[in-house]
């Protein structure tokens, strides 16, 4: 594993100070490891500055939409019935880097497994 993965649930769910997130947050930060978001995550998420949302996203590395990546979420999208954008792209996105994924749409993402088997999904 080289990091990990949020999607929009975590990162709502860290905003909010969940005391389970919060804690993969700060061991993540002291570990050095990286905390990957998809930028369409931060989509999702952002909803106006705030001083929560802004020390959360200084901490974070966004990752951008590239084509490829698209590509992926969507053969992963074409395998896995109605599976929604923003999840292919969380579970491409961790896929590519070997990330755990942290979100609160487990039973979304884990369908997603099915076509990145490698992925491990945990929930907030």
């Amino acid at each position: 594993m080289t990091g990990l993965t949020f999607d929009t649930g975590a990162l709502i769910a860290l905003e909010r100070r969940r005391q389970n997130i919060a804690r993969v947050f700060t061991t993540a930060v002291v570990d050095g490891l990286i905390i990957n978001v998809p930028a369409v995550v931060v989509s999702e998420w952002w909803r106006g500055q705030t001083k929560a949302r802004a020390t959360i996203l200084r901490a974070v590395r966004v990752e951008p939409l590239d084509t490829e990546l698209a590509k992926l979420a969507g053969e992963a999208m074409a395998s896995v019935r109605n599976a929604a954008a923003v999840d292919a792209i969380v579970m491409a996105s961790a896929a590519r880097r070997g990330d755990v994924v942290y979100t609160s749409d487990y039973d979304d993402l884990t369908r997603l497994q099915s076509y990145f088997g490698s992925v491990r999904v945990l929930s907030v």
